[in-house]
């Protein structure tokens, strides 16, 4: 017989699940030191995401392509509205800017490498442009940011197109951060700042504050170059349907939104964690700013939208153009296929007080893999053409993927993708993406359930 006089006791939560365990230690190590913690990579919180969507594949009701017999398009052009040169690349999954200072020269090298051989564009960063970068990036497009690093006319015009950035998706209205251990010799004469001294970047452009400005701006940026260029502007998420429309009436080419899963070198984690929205609450008033200006795929007089921030794989891609991006970016992803974060480095991650995957100190210098690092013999890890080769693999199977994707809903190119695809898991991706919540047609704040 059960006794119910001796029941198993219930075991209470260890911590609050206000005051974690994790709480705990950063209020522990702010009273110690003073100071708030700086870390590289994007937001570590669950979020709503690409994850919480899924694809309506062909049935009965829709007719789905053969995969090795019918074609499924995968290319783009950017920069059609106003530049003599828009720019056509044969996927659409492109690299974000990542500056020479924040990585290696052999890192820039290898990320050149990978996406000319993939296809694809690659983008400065802050910094300037690199020997090791341009001479290997077929497609090259060149940041001008607030703080106008290495910013040269001459550059300007070797560049394939411009990125006048606004933001960051990790740290929207803030600016980076470089500490004086990898600013080195060089780092510092294409920087002109001193070397070995910490840097912050300015969070906003000296010569100008707002979209009256931010016009002119364009307008002398394409002066410079002959109007050859494509003019994108790059804003971190926020209010996207405000920021893109004003940047449409600027006169931007391309408009780059990146969310706050987005990487970053090195920021206030309270930035990483608490400034800018989701990716995925972003894309849908972006696209309606689009069209509301008449110029979302309009033929010539469209403005092209690229999509950044915890891009991973070709189903993320694929989602990102069925919710009306024409492109997206990857950046933490690009290092990884690198190199980064490799397991086979597990010892020496654990010496800086980490594990592989985890590692994100990458304003230290200490990157074991030689990626995100000035340090001379750490960089000599880094062989260009073999990490070039794991990239432009990468993005290759990132692009088949979409393609797989996009055949299985009966499209014959990846833009023909569209929201009615989709279905979402929860009822935040629901309202976030405006599609459906799955099994049924309610759309949280649109339609009635």
């Amino acid at each position: 017989m059960s006794d119910n006089n001796h029941k198993t006791p219930q075991t209470k939560p260890r911590f609050s699940a206000t005051f974690d365990e994790y709480t705990n230690s950063e209020i522990r190590r702010a009273a110690a030191t003073g100071i708030y913690d700086i870390r590289g990579a994007g937001s570590k919180r669950k979020l709503p995401h690409f994850d919480d969507l899924l694809f309506l594949g062909a049935s009965v009701s829709r007719y789905p392509l053969e995969g090795y017999r019918e074609k499924c398009g995968t290319d783009v052009v950017l920069g059609t509205r106003f530049a003599k040169k828009p720019i056509h690349l044969k996927t659409p999954v492109t690299i974000a800017g990542m500056s020479f200072g924040s990585l290696s020269g052999p890192a820039k090298e290898s990320l050149g490498r990978g996406a000319t051989a993939a296809g694809t564009s690659t983008t400065t960063g802050d910094g300037g442009m690199t020997q090791e970068e341009r001479g290997h990036s077929k497609t090259l497009v060149y940041q001008y940011l607030p703080s106008r690093y290495g910013m040269n006319p001459d550059d300007l015009r070797k560049a394939d197109a411009i990125e006048l950035v606004i933001g960051q998706g990790a740290k929207p209205g803030g600016g980076g951060m470089l500490l004086g251990q990898k600013i080195t010799k060089r780092v510092a004469k294409m920087r002109c700042l001193p070397e070995g001294i910490d840097q912050r970047s300015s969070c906003r452009h000296p010569d100008w504050t707002g979209p009256d400005d931010l016009e002119i701006k364009i307008a002398e940026l394409r002066e410079i170059t002959d109007w050859e260029k494509p003019i994108y502007v790059k804003v971190g998420a926020t209010r996207p349907y405000f920021d893109v429309a004003l940047a449409v009436k600027a006169g931007a080419d391309v408009i780059v939104l990146d969310g706050m899963q987005g990487g970053t070198a090195a920021t206030q984690e309270v930035f990483i964690e608490h400034v800018g929205i989701p990716i995925l609450a972003a894309i849908r008033p972006a696209v309606k700013a689009l069209q509301d200006l008449g110029v979302y795929r309009n033929g010539k007089e469209s403005v092209q939208l690229i999509v950044s921030g915890g891009i991973r794989n070709g189903a993320d891609v694929a989602k990102a153009i069925a919710l009306g991006a024409d492109a997206v970016a990857i950046g933490t992803a690009a290092l990884v296929a690198l190199g980064d974060n490799d397991p086979h480095l597990e010892d020496e991650y654990q010496k800086l007080g980490t594990t592989a995957g985890a590692y994100d100190d990458w304003h230290e210098g200490k990157d074991p893999a030689g990626i995100t690092t000035q340090d001379p013999e750490l960089m000599k890890r880094v062989d260009p053409i073999k990490a070039g080769h794991r990239l432009a693999n990468y993005i290759a199977v990132m692009t088949m993927e979409a393609q797989v994707v996009a055949r299985a809903c009966g499209k014959s190119h990846l833009h023909n993708l569209e929201p009615e695809d989709l279905v979402a898991l929860t009822i935040e991706a629901s309202a976030m993406a405006q599609v459906p919540l799955a099994g049924t047609n309610w759309i949280p704040g649109v339609s009635k359930f």
